[in-house]
């Protein structure tokens, strides 16, 4: 079946149904592409700028993350409270251990870093700060996991975890989980 065009849109230059749908999609199209450049580009700023150093599983100098608990139970806590754990992290490789990309499972959880006195800025679930810190080989640092339950509320047991990210090449990514039962 043909459609039939009446002459006067085609002198006026209107445009069909299918050409303006083509030049949505188009649009969005590259749009989209321009967005994506964008982020990739700021991805590859960051981690420029971090400076941090890869080590191979087989290098006999490298770092190497040692915690003793990864773990805690913060107990019975009412929404309104605000309890935290702290955990120690160990250099006991030869070469500087780097932490960094510090982020939570919820917006109710953050993680502060704490190296030779130096206090880093609270880490959240949407963190996209480019910190990094630095323990030098037989030093430790302190991770504290803070749970603010008014943040989000919800009652009964609740688990969140804190992430952090190393240049040891044996834990590249470390896990921290607190548990409480909000009341």
């Amino acid at each position: 079946m043909k459609y039939h065009y009446p002459e006067s849109s085609a002198k006026t230059g209107r445009f069909s149904t299918d050409k303006i749908i083509l030049a949505i999609i188009g649009g969005l199209t590259v749009i989209a592409l321009v967005v994506i450049v964008l982020f990739s580009a700021n991805e590859q700023k960051q981690a420029k700028g971090s400076n941090i150093v890869s080590y191979t599983v087989n290098d006999p100098d490298k770092p190497q993350a040692s915690v003793a608990s990864v773990f805690s139970d913060l107990g019975n806590m009412k929404v309104k409270d605000e309890k935290s754990a702290d955990f120690v992290i160990e250099n006991s490789g030869n070469k500087p251990l780097q932490l960094f990309k510090v982020s939570s499972s919820c917006d109710c959880t953050v993680g502060i870093v704490t190296i030779d006195g130096q206090v880093s800025p609270e880490f959240g679930m949407h963190s996209t700060n480019n910190w990094s810190g630095e323990i030098q080989p037989g030093k430790k640092a302190t991770l504290s996991v803070i749970y603010r339950p008014y943040i989000m509320p919800v009652s009964g047991p609740v688990t969140r975890e804190v992430y952090v990210s190393t240049n040891d090449p044996e834990n590249k990514l470390l896990t921290f989980t607190v548990k409480a039962i909000v009341q």
